[in-house]
């Protein structure tokens, strides 16, 4: 069911947000990461007020904390919207430049500032389901934002329309914006009293019907290699090269299985996503990801083996082995309260949509929150191609997310038979 006599305001939200440079830092050890992320926090703060919703405010950590309040005489959990304002660092976020593509029809997508990047449904087969929509792109340079400006709009548009509409009936709604999703700290200073929730939902998925319930365990692996150092013009048999022997770490790992590029589906991997170092000190940073926690530990054993048979063609190296955990997968949770993915699945339906329900080879905010006490799975905002230049997110997409935001808030606030447990 559509919403009747709307006129949407996700996309024109979200060609604003994106020119806010956004990007987080994971080199930096602040709260947030940049500064520069609640530019935009702060805008969201002010038309937050402008649809009066008077408790909207920006902590000092960067997070957004807002309260759309329940229809009267409505007794219902309370839930939360999330979305991060951050953008990844994997490309620039800078002076980016939105373009909307009216009635999309297949065609390849020339980006005028870089006639290099061309979005085409042969890089992009999910194209082929939006024949007719518009699309929102950046220009060439940068990427687009919609990662995750789009849930951001979504969740700003749904907010627009309930409080415009008292006599929509709603579930008390806590809206939450995250910084520094991207680098792995979304939720890392979030306060969950204050929050106050029963459970939530992340917008930052993207096809239009996929419900994400499940994604990745995550650990980080450190390995430091201390070699010996001596002067190079006296270092026979002195000298052992901590550079020499990370690089032959490194190389020993398998080419063909075990990593990003060679897996899909439910398979996990290892992933080597640094290298520094001197003669004496060389580092190597790992990320660790299985669907099966337990699967993390057997990865990290097999690593731990692979680094010690390379060690041994460096006598005099030793290294160190740190392992950290970083986020578990959410279907733990949401296995134990199956109402939350009930209730969003009953509100596809309620927007047309049959919902899909996907894993993420991935994590998000929700990862964390749910273990945090905040059972969150993901719904989706149509963001493609994301972490690079050819990011595009379909118009029409963002709109069914906003519609089935509205359906949730009366869902849970009927109390949904079908979505009750016994």
């Amino acid at each position: 069911m559509a919403l009747p006599n709307y006129d949407f305001t996700a996309a024109e939200r979200l060609m604003r947000y994106v020119q806010i440079d956004t990007q987080s830092d994971p080199a930096s050890e602040s709260q947030p990461s940049t500064e520069k992320q609640k530019d935009l926090s702060r805008v969201l703060v002010a038309e937050l007020k402008a649809l009066g919703i008077a408790d909207a405010a920006l902590d000092e950590h960067g997070y957004v904390y807002a309260t759309i309040p329940e229809s009267e005489d409505v007794d219902a959990p309370v839930i939360c919207l999330c979305a991060h304002v951050d953008t990844s660092p994997d490309s620039s976020g800078t002076n980016v430049k939105p373009i909307l593509h009216k009635n999309y029809q297949g065609q390849e997508l020339t980006l005028p500032d870089d006639p290099t990047v061309v979005i085409t449904t042969q890089n992009h087969p999910y194209l082929k389901e939006r024949i007719g929509d518009d699309l929102i792109t950046a220009s060439g340079k940068t990427l687009l934002g919609a990662d995750d400006k789009a849930g951001v709009a979504v969740i700003m548009d749904a907010a627009a329309y309930l409080m415009a509409h008292p006599e929509h009936k709603r579930c008390r709604i806590r809206i939450l914006f995250t910084p520094d999703e991207e680098i792995g700290r979304g939720v890392a200073a979030v306060d969950m009293e204050k929050l106050a929730a029963d459970f939530g939902y992340t917008l930052d998925g993207g096809e239009r019907g996929y419900l994400e319930g499940e994604t990745f365990s995550a650990d980080a692996v450190t390995v430091t290699i201390h070699g010996v150092s001596a002067h190079p013009g006296y270092a026979k048999d002195k000298l052992v090269s901590a550079i020499k022997a990370a690089a032959h770490f490194v190389d020993a790992l398998p080419r063909d299985r075990w990593s990003p590029e060679t897996t899909e589906g439910y398979e996990g991997f290892v992933h080597a996503t640094g290298i520094s170092g001197s003669i004496e000190t060389a580092t190597v940073s790992f990320i660790i990801r299985d669907f099966d926690t337990a699967q993390l530990a057997v990865h990290e054993a097999r690593l731990q083996q692979i680094l010690s048979e390379s060690l041994q063609a460096f006598p005099g190296c030793t290294a160190d082995f740190k392992v950290q955990e970083q986020y578990r997968n959410m279907k733990t949770i949401l296995d134990e309260q199956p109402q939350v993915m009930n209730y969003a699945e009953a509100a596809y339906r309620k927007a047309g949509l049959e919902p899909v329900r996907m894993n993420v080879r991935g994590g998000t905010d929700g990862s964390r929150l749910s273990f945090m006490g905040l059972p969150c799975p993901n719904i989706f905002t149509g963001e493609m191609g994301i972490h690079s230049r050819q990011e595009y997110v379909s118009v029409q997409d963002m709109q069914k997310a906003v519609e089935v935001c509205v359906h949730l808030a009366q869902l849970v606030a009927e109390g949904a038979k079908e979505n009750r447990v016994d």
